[in-house]
Formats: structure tokens, C-alpha cells, sequence
């Protein structure tokens, strides 16, 4: 599998399946909203529920067609509380998008799971798209903000890889391995050699999403030729960026869009938007 300019893969579940036709499916990847229990609380001098609700408008706008999955990589709610978690379902209700959403060093998985469980596809999961599969992981870890994916996940991963050798696409919320900024590099995927040691072994894996860095960043696991790995900007706010921007915007929020094409190849279009203007205001305490 040759990527077009980077290519990647998906995985999913048996029981569930998304399909365009002939044409490739498309896959909106945003991540690190950060909402809180407040529809207007500010974190990071922004209005985490505004400035996703306006990402999502302005992702949408640029592309020419409506996504088949958005996928959203985790950190949801910065207070791991019930009401963040209904400002983010009744923001995805309205959208009328496929879901696709993963837990976070920032996420309660329990309350996660009872506001949105109907609505999305959860980590730890596997969803068919087309030929692809989307093998989504949960790396959340109470009380840690590194990740952890632990043996029984890596396990089931592992049957899956085996099961099926169709292309896959895997998302994890923390990279597997260092990006080159020590302070994330200090809580990335406690585990992510292990993960690196099974996708490798596996011949379907294409291209593995992650975020929780708040950057656009880009490497390789395992080496030449390795799989692919590409991490997401945030869409409250941008962190220190390790690599430089290929749209020169590293400081403005943005997702990235995946197309998976039905004869396994992918290729991958980084997106940036101008921030949602904020009235000055002082972080509330959280």
C-alpha cells in the first residue's frame, strides 16, 4: 500500500459499516476540543464549545463533499464532566455525521459512554468503512496524563490484525512514540512500543491518527518503511510545533481529512481555520 502524498487506512467493527460507493470515503479527523461543563466556560483564554462548533463549520465549508466519518481523537472534555459531554452531543446531533470519538488523557470513558454511546462509535471499537477498517483505541489511563493502552487491548488488537487483512486505519489519542518536544514526550503512549511491535507485525496496518499534541506533526513508526503516523491540530488552540506547518498557519486551529481509497491507497489534506473571536475575558477556575 503506496500512499498518493501520505496514505493511510481504517479499521471497525463487523456489525457496523459505512460505504460510498466507488468513490473514497472520507474521513473528517478533528481533536482536543477541551469543552467544559459550561457552554460558554473559557479554558486557554477560549470558548472551548464555540471555537468547535466554529472548526467544524469551517472544516465543513472547505471540503467539496459532506464526510462519511468524523472522527474526533480524543481530550473532549477538559473537566471530565456529564454537561461537557451533552454540549458535545447535542453540537454532533445537529451535524448529522457518522461519529467516531475516543477518550483522552482529559475524558471520563464512563460518562463518555452514557451521553454518546448510542450516538457514536467509542473506544476501544472496530468500524468498517468500505474496504478499510478503523480500529479505534483507548489510551485513557485515570490519573495519568501519559497513555495506556494495557495487555487485553493490545490483545484484541492483535486477534483483529489477524482476523483481516483488509487495509486499516488505527487512531490512538497519544502517539506511540516521541515527536521531539520533551513535554510531551513525557506522557505519550506508556505503551507505545508494544503497540508499534504489533502493528508492524501485522501487513494491513496503512497509516495510524493520533492527538493530543495540538500540532499538525508527521513521522514514521518503525522506521523506513515503517507506518505512518500523523498527529492532529487541536481545535481550541495550538501548542509549540515541533515541525513547521505545510500551510505556514502552525498557530491557528485546524483538523485534517483522510481519504481512503477502495484500492487501499489513502492520501491526507491538513486544514486551518482562523480562531473564533473571543471577547477578553478571564479563565474561570475549573
Amino acid at each position: 500500500m503506496r500512499p498518493l502524498q501520505e496514505r493511510g487506512s481504517s479499521s471497525q467493527s463487523d456489525s457496523e459499516a459505512l460505504d460510498s460507493g466507488g468513490n473514497a470515503l472520507k474521513v473528517l479527523q478533528l481533536s482536543d476540543p477541551h469543552l467544559l461543563r459550561q457552554g460558554q466556560g473559557r479554558y486557554r483564554g477560549r470558548t472551548p464549545l464555540s471555537q468547535l462548533r466554529h472548526g467544524l463549520e469551517q472544516a465543513l465549508a472547505a471540503l467539496e463533499d459532506r464526510p462519511d466519518l468524523l472522527l474526533i481523537s480524543g481530550d473532549l472534555c477538559q473537566d471530565e464532566s456529564w454537561g461537557g459531554y451533552v454540549q458535545l452531543r447535542d453540537l454532533l446531533a445537529a451535524s448529522g455525521l457518522p461519529l467516531a470519538l475516543l477518550p483522552g488523557n482529559h475524558d471520563h470513558p464512563a460518562l463518555l459512554q452514557a451521553a454518546l454511546g448510542r450516538q457514536a462509535v467509542l473506544a476501544p471499537s472496530e468500524l468498517r468503512l468500505g474496504p478499510w477498517r478503523l480500529l479505534l483505541l483507548s489510551s485513557h489511563r485515570s490519573g495519568d496524563c501519559g497513555g495506556w493502552l494495557g495487555a487485553g487491548q493490545r490483545s484484541w488488537l492483535r486477534q483483529r490484525l489477524l482476523h483481516d487483512c483488509s487495509p486499516a486505519l488505527v487512531v490512538v489519542h497519544h502517539p506511540p512514540l516521541p515527536i521531539g518536544d520533551q513535554s510531551f514526550d513525557a506522557i505519550g503512549l506508556r505503551d507505545g512500543a508494544e503497540l508499534a511491535g504489533i502493528l508492524l507485525e501485522a501487513s494491513s496496518v496503512a497509516l495510524l491518527l493520533c492527538g493530543h499534541v495540538h500540532q499538525h506533526w508527521q513521522g514514521l513508526l518503525g522506521g523506513q518503511p515503517g507506518i505512518p503516523v500523523l498527529a492532529c491540530p487541536s481545535t481550541l488552540c495550538a501548542f509549540g510545533a515541533v515541525q513547521p506547518c505545510p500551510l505556514g498557519r502552525a498557530e491557528d486551529p485546524g483538523g485534517r481529512l483522510l481519504e481512503l481509497h477502495h484500492d487501499g491507497r489513502w492520501s491526507q489534506r491538513l486544514l486551518r481555520w482562523s480562531p473564533w473571536p473571543e471577547i477578553a475575558a478571564a479563565d474561570p477556575a475549573i
